[in-house]
C-alpha cells in the first residue's frame, strides 16, 4: 500500500484537470453557442473559487501550525488557561503578601499598644523623648 503526499495528489489533479480542458478545447467548435457560453462561465467561477482556495492555502500556510492542528481559530481552553493561570497567580500572590504585611503591622501595633497598657509607666513617661528607646530595649 504506498501512500502518495499532498503535493502528488495535487499534480494528478493538476494533469487530469488539464487533459478536462484539453479535451473541451478541442469539442468547443462543434458545441452549440449557449453551450459554450454556460461552459464559459462554469469556467470562470471554477477559476475564481481556485483563486480563493489558493488564497486560503496561502493564508494557512503562513499561519502557525501547534501540535498538527492550525492555529487559525485559536489555542485550545487548556492553552489559554495556561496562558492566563500564571498571571492570576501572580496577582493572587502579590494581594497575599500585601494582606499578611498589612497583617502583620496591625499585630506588631497591637503589641506594642498592649505593652503600653499593660506597663506600670507614669503618664509623662509617653511624652520623653527617650520613650521609643525604652520601647525598642524592652524585652517582652
Amino acid at each position: 500500500m504506498t501512500q502518495t503526499s499532498f503535493t502528488d495528489a495535487d499534480v494528478l489533479r493538476a494533469r487530469f484537470a488539464a487533459r478536462i480542458a484539453a479535451s473541451l478545447t478541442e469539442r468547443a467548435d462543434e458545441l452549440p453557442h449557449d453551450l459554450t457560453e454556460r461552459l464559459r462561465v462554469a469556467r470562470e467561477q471554477a477559476l475564481s473559487r481556485a483563486r480563493a482556495v489558493r488564497r486560503e492555502v496561502a493564508a494557512e500556510s503562513v499561519v502557525s501550525v501547534a501540535g498538527g492542528a492550525a492555529a487559525r481559530s485559536g489555542p485550545p481552553w487548556w492553552q489559554r488557561l495556561a496562558i492566563v493561570l500564571p498571571l492570576v497567580m501572580l496577582v493572587a500572590g502579590l494581594v497575599l503578601i500585601r494582606e499578611h504585611d498589612l497583617r502583620e503591622q496591625i499585630m506588631a501595633a497591637a503589641d506594642i499598644d498592649s505593652v503600653l497598657l499593660a506597663d506600670d509607666l507614669p503618664p509623662d513617661a509617653y511624652s520623653d523623648p527617650g520613650f521609643a528607646e525604652f520601647l525598642k530595649t524592652q524585652q517582652p
